[in-house]
């Protein structure tokens, strides 16, 4: 099995909190952090920087990076590749049943925030008023957080998780609102 990958570096540079994605042709700067919790609850920004478009600013960017990795500790991540065989057996999501689930902290399998909303047909911010409304959650701001009728529910706040902070909801969770 081949355990690395051409062309990508890891580094750690510190105090460093800038977000830069960049290829041959665009480059894209935010603030947004990848994972669900950011998406849901800050408010974030980014631009896209297309070569084609403004060459200058795309070189700035470019040279920007590459100055930041210069001044980075290089970190060495090692690689796995797993056969065809070993994909189709093994969910892309880790879970043993294929499932698009969480488990929760006492090992019953829960849904995200945005998973259940999407299995409502509904939005992750249309499902999170629903619960403000339902007394379930309670929102300062732009965070939300768990009432003890939430918690009373089964609904679980995990900070270690795939994607960073979130709320699990257990699967077969629906809003009761008249």
């Amino acid at each position: 099995m081949a355990q690395g990958a051409s062309y990508i570096r890891t580094s750690f540079c510190k105090n460093l909190h800038a977000k830069c994605y960049l290829n041959e042709e665009n480059a894209i700067v935010t603030s947004l952090n990848l994972y669900e919790f950011s998406q849901i609850n800050n408010n974030e920004m980014g631009i896209l920087i297309r070569r084609d478009d403004d060459a200058e600013l795309y070189k700035d960017t470019y040279e920007e990076a590459q100055r930041i990795i210069r001044i980075s500790d290089e970190v060495r991540i090692t690689m796995e590749r797993v056969s065809s065989v070993e994909q189709e057996s093994a969910p892309a999501n880790g879970n043993a049943d294929g499932s698009d689930e969480e488990v929760s902290s006492n090992g019953t399998q829960k849904l995200s925030t945005s998973k259940i909303a999407a299995k409502h047909g509904m939005k992750t911010a249309e499902w999170l008023a629903k619960a403000v409304e339902a007394k379930l959650l309670t929102a300062e701001g732009d965070r939300h957080y768990l009432t003890p009728a939430a918690k009373q529910a089964g609904i679980e706040f995990v900070t270690k998780s795939r994607f960073g902070p979130c709320f699990l909801w257990p699967q077969e969770y629906y809003f009761d609102l008249n």
